[in-house]
């Protein structure tokens, strides 16, 4: 499971760091994609595999209203430095630049902005966290 949050920079060619204990979980390549909120998900290649199962058991018709996602998933490689490249689109997407938080959210992790992931963490309500962790029996 992947728990946590981490902040690190990105360089100037776009390589992040993924935590190490993160990395002992996704392998040495996984699959970065497309998030919602405006996040990059980061996907083990067994939850990529269980994804890939799901669609292709899809009828072709509602199958199409998620290409989007899948088009914008890149398999990636883990450098010595622990880095990975993301590329410019998914960037863009994310409105990464320098500061960057990763986080574990428990079968993923998740790349945000920093500024994205402060903002985001200021909207959640106290409502909405009790309607969570409800859900979870807390």
């Amino acid at each position: 499971m992947l728990t946590g949050e981490f902040q690190h920079n990105m360089d100037a060619k776009g390589r992040v760091t993924i935590p190490s204990k993160f990395r002992e979980h996704l392998g040495e390549k996984f699959f970065v994609c497309k998030g919602l909120d405006k996040c990059l998900f980061v996907l083990s290649e067994q939850q990529w595999g269980a994804l890939e199962e799901k669609m292709s058991a899809m009828p072709m018709a509602e199958g199409k209203a998620i290409q989007r996602f899948f088009s914008s998933c890149i398999d990636v490689e883990v450098d010595k430095q622990g880095r990975i490249l993301i590329p410019q689109n998914l960037r863009a997407f994310a409105n990464l630049d320098k500061d960057v938080t990763v986080i574990g959210a428990a079968v993923r992790a998740e790349i945000w902005s920093t500024d994205s992931w402060n903002k985001y963490n200021a909207e959640q309500s106290e409502e909405s966290i009790e309607k969570a962790m409800s859900l979870l029996g807390f």
